[in-house]
Order: structure tokens, then sequence, then C-alpha cells
């Protein structure tokens, strides 16, 4: 334990303490629980002091005290297990939780909903099962293997605590996508025709009169119509919209939030406040500098100058000297907090300038470590590879939707339609999160930094929810062309076909992610907010007037393949009978000539 420092009104009081273990030691863990939970509070008795625990280890053990507390325990077991192989942080049960109830919902009713159509037409429950897991069943592993895809594209950016993260949710995605495919048509079989609304399912000896006219059906029609009639005024329209929510993106601002952001009553902000008042705001984001001597004798007078020295700090502790005299550790305190900007540009400037200057020639080799610095460091790896991980999970994804739908245009469509829910979702965190805009509604005490993390988590669970909407919209689309040849009604059959479920499927997501907006912890709120806002906006703005109006404008151009292509890629189908995309189209308009070629 480092010796006392007290404030200059000396109203305050900090010291250090360094675990015998490391902070990702279950030992590290039990040690925190039992300093806040029993030493501070018997050694404080009586004696009027507040003792504050803090720091990120302490706010660590306390967030995942929150998550093994709240969360099922399967889940947990699950993560648990596979933390075995691929260590994953305290926050990972929360995103697998958050993954997987999204995917769950919209899978379960892609099935079903397609299942209770069979039964409606008349089909014994039997084969409604085969017809929803030959249609639906095959949208719901095309989107279940582009999330997988996205999730395990963090593993792009080389970091074990994402890696782990990553693998957790792919692995609760694949249970998901699994349960889906086998043990939801079981469940069907067992439901039997009890799914048909009464008075709609076909029985024997009885004529059948459609009741699609009652339903939303006609509705979403006409509503596909309008927008076919107008498809420029509407793309521009909806297009505009999505940007102006995505404009505040672009003074994104990334950091990890501190004990400031914490509720007030709180004992992290209690700590902070504590600390602020009695040496500065930079006492609450300390520079941890550690140099390797080449010699016992090895003087660091010059080392702890240049820092002192650097504009921007506030303080340098004295030197601590290993045992052996091989290692040297002095703590910084900038002048300015963990999340400003000015902290950020000190950390860069003493790891770049700094100390490559005050050690040179000397044979000194310095380190700048800490939380703060490694918040820094990370937030500038996410600016690098972030681009990288984009660029992989976009080609991945259009790589399969090509093939599925055999069409190059619906694949780029389908990833520049997800990269605006996504950038929309981004800018109304900034204004929200950032910004302090209706910021206190949801829950943020004040205007700070999204969690550098964040963007990264909402990209690859975002593309790939979208990507589930695009799939199930796209999918009835190509069934309705391979059925007609014409785009425009194949467009205002698929939405109205689809309309319902996307909404239901969106209500559900919103009101689930934005549940964990409720809890305590910043980051997790800001994903939960990001995730809500982009499945609103994707199953409104863009599944509903974007993508109709944009697929009216391209007309049979959306399906356009080129012939290399056509010649290698697998004939795939999501209609009922299974046949080859285009075939049935192209054999009946070749008429009694000869069979037509596939669709290129």
């Amino acid at each position: 334990v480092t010796p006392p420092v007290v404030s200059r009104d000396g109203a305050a009081v900090m010291m250090v303490a360094y675990p015998t273990t490391g902070e990702q030691d279950t030992a590290t863990n039990a040690l925190v629980n039992r300093i806040q939970a029993d030493v501070l509070p018997r050694a404080t008795a009586g004696t009027g002091i507040r003792a504050y625990l803090t720091g990120p280890n302490a706010g660590g053990v306390a967030f995942a005290n929150l998550v093994w507390q709240r969360l099922p325990w399967l889940i947990g077991v699950v993560i648990a297990l596979l933390g075995h192989v691929v260590p994953a942080p305290s926050f990972s049960p929360i995103i697998a939780a958050m993954i997987g109830l999204g995917v769950g919902v919209d899978y379960a009713l892609f099935i079903v909903t397609r299942f209770r159509e069979a039964l409606h037409a008349g089909a014994a429950p039997e084969a409604a099962a085969v017809t929803a897991m030959r249609t639906a069943g095959k949208t719901v592993l095309i989107a279940g293997t582009t999330v997988v895809i996205g999730m395990l594209g963090l593993l792009v950016l080389r970091q074990p605590l994402l890696d782990g993260v990553a693998v957790a949710a792919a692995a609760t995605v694949t249970m998901v996508l699994l349960g889906s495919l086998t043990l939801l048509p079981a469940l069907l079989g067992f439901t039997g025709s009890r799914l048909a609304r009464p008075g709609i399912l076909r029985l024997p000896g009885r004529r059948h009169r459609p009741r699609a006219n009652r339903s939303a059906a006609p509705v979403a029609e006409r509503w596909a119509g309008v927008i076919q009639r107008h498809p420029v005024t509407a793309a521009a329209a909806s297009l505009g919209i999505i940007l102006a929510l995505a404009a505040p993106a672009l003074a994104l601002k990334l950091n990890f939030p501190d004990e400031s952001s914490q509720p007030r009553g709180s004992m992290g902000y209690a700590s902070y406040a504590t600390m602020a008042k009695g040496f500065g705001p930079g006492f609450d984001a300390p520079l941890i500098v550690a140099a390797r001597l080449p010699s016992p004798a090895a003087s660091t007078a010059g080392l702890a100058a240049a820092i002192r020295h650097t504009p921007g700090v506030a303080a340098v502790t004295p030197p601590v000297v290993s045992r052996d005299g091989a290692a040297v550790m002095m703590v910084a305190y900038p002048t300015t907090g963990e999340q400003d900007t000015a902290t950020n540009a000190l950390v860069n400037r003493i790891q770049a300038d700094v100390l490559p200057r005050a050690t040179a020639g000397t044979g000194i080799r310095a380190y700048l470590t800490g939380p703060n610095a490694g918040g820094v460091a990370f937030a500038n790896l996410v600016w690098q590879r972030l681009p990288w991980l984009i660029g992989v999970v976009i080609a991945l994804s259009t790589l399969l939707l090509t093939m599925m739908f055999r069409s190059v245009v619906v694949a780029l469509k389908a990833a520049v339609m997800n990269l605006l829910s996504i950038a929309a979702a981004y800018g109304v965190l900034v204004a929200i999160v950032q910004f302090g805009w209706l910021g206190h509604v949801f829950g943020f005490p004040e205007p700070m930094p999204i969690t550098t993390w964040v963007p990264i988590f909402l990209f690859v669970i975002l593309f790939g929810l979208s990507m589930d909407y695009e799939v199930f919209l796209l999918a009835r689309i190509r069934e309705n062309y391979d059925a007609t040849g014409d785009n425009a009604t194949s467009v205002a059959r698929g939405l109205a076909q689809t309309a319902r479920v996307i909404t239901a499927a969106a209500a559900i997501m919103v009101a689930v992610f934005l549940s964990f907006v409720l809890g305590a912890n910043l980051a997790v709120k800001q994903i939960g907010l990001g995730l809500a806002v982009a499945v609103l906006i994707d199953a409104t703005l863009v599944r509903m007037v974007l993508v109709p109006a944009v697929m009216e404008l391209l007309g049979k151009a959306n399906w356009w393949l080129p012939a290399p292509l056509a010649r290698i890629l697998p004939k795939t189908s999501f209609s009922e009978d299974e046949p080859p995309a285009g075939e049935r189209v192209l054999a009946s308009a070749a008429g009694p000539g000869g069979p037509a070629r596939p669709a290129g």
C-alpha cells in the first residue's frame, strides 16, 4: 500500500493498494469484495471517516457481481465453460443474452408465421411444418449464419478481450439457431392445427373463403403501391431523415466512462467527487510509467523531470524501485479528467514523444500503462481496425447473400441499407449520450463519451439483426419473383407478406433492448439504447420505405448476376416446391420450344 497522499485542504486522503494477484484472477475479485464489504466498514467504524473503494478493478468486480445475480444461470454456465478456452470479460453474459433474445424472437416469429400461413392454406400440420422449414427455415439459416459471421468478425481486431465476447455471442446465436431449426419444428408438430386462428383454417369438406382482405396484408400492399408510385420522393425523404439522424456521429468521441459518470449517490461518484475536490480532476486518471533499468545504479531523475514538465501533467509521484533494483514505477497525474480530450492527447504525447526522448541513450526502457493509458490505446486501436472489421463482415455477408439470392445487386443493397441503419443508431446515440439531449430521460446523469467498445459491438450485432429483416423480406420478394417474373408485383407482395411479422419482431426487440437501459452500467445502457434505436429505424424507414422505393427504381436490375457467377453459384429457391431460382418463370416464357436457361 502506498503512503497516504493528503489533499491541500486536508479533507481527503488517497492511497493505492496493489494486490498480490492479477486483475483477472478470482482471488483478486474475492479481495475486492472483502475489502469493500468488511475491511472498510470495520476500519472506519466510529471514526467519522468515509472510505470508498474505487478504480477500474473495483468497478469491474461490482459489475460482475450484478451480472451473475441478474442473468439466467444457463447462459452464465455456457459462457463460463467457454471462458476456460477463450477468456471473456464480465459483460459477456449480458451481450450474449441481448443477442440471443433478439435473434430468438426473430427466428421463432419467422418460422411460426410461415407455419400458420400453410395451415390457413389448408395444409395438414405435418405438411405445414415441412413447408415452414423449407422456406422460413432456410431464411433463418441464412440470417443466423450472417449474425455469426458478424460476431466472429470481432476476431479481426486481434484483442483477447473481444475474442472472448465474439466466441460467447457466436455460440449463443448458434444454440438459438439450432433450437429454431430442430426443437421448434418438433414443438410445432405437437401443436397440430391449434396455432391457426378460428374461422381461417380450411377444414375438409368445407368451402374456404380467403379472409386476407380483412388482415393487415392489403394495408401493407397498398402502402407498397404508394411507395412504388412515388419511388424517388420516398427514397429521398427516408434517406434524408436517416442521414440527418446519423449526422451527430461525425462528432463521435470514444473513451471509457469513469466514476464521474456514475449515478449521484453511488460509491463510485462519491469517490470521484472526493478526489476531484481534494486533488483535482486528473487524480481520477493516473498514468503509470514503468521502466526497466539497465543497472540498479541507473538514475531515473531525467525521466521523472521530463514527465513532470510536460504540459498537462499536474504532479508525478516519487519513483518506487523494485527489490532487485531492476525496475522502477512512478505515477503521473494529469490536470484534466479521464474523459477530457486533452487527457487523451496527453497520453498519446507522452507515449510517442516524451518517453522516447527522455530515455534516448540511457539504456532505460520506459512504458506507459495503467487503465487510462490502456483505454486510450484501445480507442486508437478501434479507430485503426474498425474499417477492417466493417470490410470483412460486409464482404463475407455480401458473398453469402449473393449465393443465396443469386443477385449481386440485392446483396450489395442489403449491405448498404444495414450500414444506414447502423449510422443512424450511432448518430442518435451520440446526440443523447455525448451531447446530453434527453440524456436524463434514458438515465445518463451528464454528457459523456461513448464507451470505446460500444461502436464495435453495435456494428456486429446490428449488422446481423438488420440482416434478419432484410433476408426475411428479400426471401418473400424473391419467392414471388420466381413465381411471377414481375418485379413491382413481387416487391408489393413480399412487403405485404412480411410487414406484420417484421413489425411484431421489431416491437418486441425494441422493448427488450430498452429494458437494458434501466440497468446501472453505463456502457450496457448505451448499447441497449443504440440497438433499440437501430431496430426501430430499420423496421420502419428502411424496410417499409427505402427498400421498396429503391427496388422499384432498380426494376429487373435487382436480380442481375454476371454469367460467370451464374454458372458457379448453386441454384437456390425460397419457394415451397424448391425450383431453381428463376427457372419457373423462364421455362413458362420459353413455351413449347424448349426449356429456358437459368437466370443469370
